[in-house]
């Protein structure tokens, strides 16, 4: 995709990788150039198309960009919603809008990934028989 060279895919591919190493959640990444209607009607959309809701302790998280609106939206299922606090979803994203400033797009999505996943670990740690139960690599819409 015109916005991610193959290098910075491969690093945002890598960082949930590192990031599902310590938790047993899952994080998916989407990235669209447009978002057609409102950001996180989209992302919920994306959320229940890669089956984000059929983790077995619900503790998925979607982070969903429109890179060229500069809209984005992220998704925690009630595993994890329930658990982390109230502010850390705008934290997560202010961490992130940083690096959309300045049209650093992998290095926000790396940010949020890092932050989710951390935070993912701390209630859903890995176990030694955990699964990773979704795909680590970026969804590409706009197709």
């Amino acid at each position: 995709m015109g916005a991610f060279s193959s290098e910075e895919q491969e690093k945002v591919v890598h960082a949930i990788s590192l990031a599902e190493n310590r938790t047993s959640g899952e994080i998916r990444v989407v990235v669209e150039k447009h978002c057609p209607g409102e950001v996180f009607d989209r992302a919920k959309h994306y959320f229940e198309k890669l089956a984000m809701h059929k983790t077995a302790l619900r503790n998925g998280v979607l982070i969903y960009l429109a890179h060229e609106d500069h809209k984005f939206s992220i998704i925690g299922d009630a595993g994890i919603h329930t658990k982390v606090t109230a502010d850390f979803w705008e934290s997560t994203k202010e961490i992130m809008v940083q690096e959309f400033r300045k049209a650093a797009f992998a290095e926000g999505l790396i940010r949020g990934i890092q932050n989710a996943g951390a935070e993912l670990a701390k209630f859903y740690p890995r176990q030694d028989d955990d699964i990773n139960e979704l795909p680590n690599d970026i969804v590409f819409g706009d197709k």
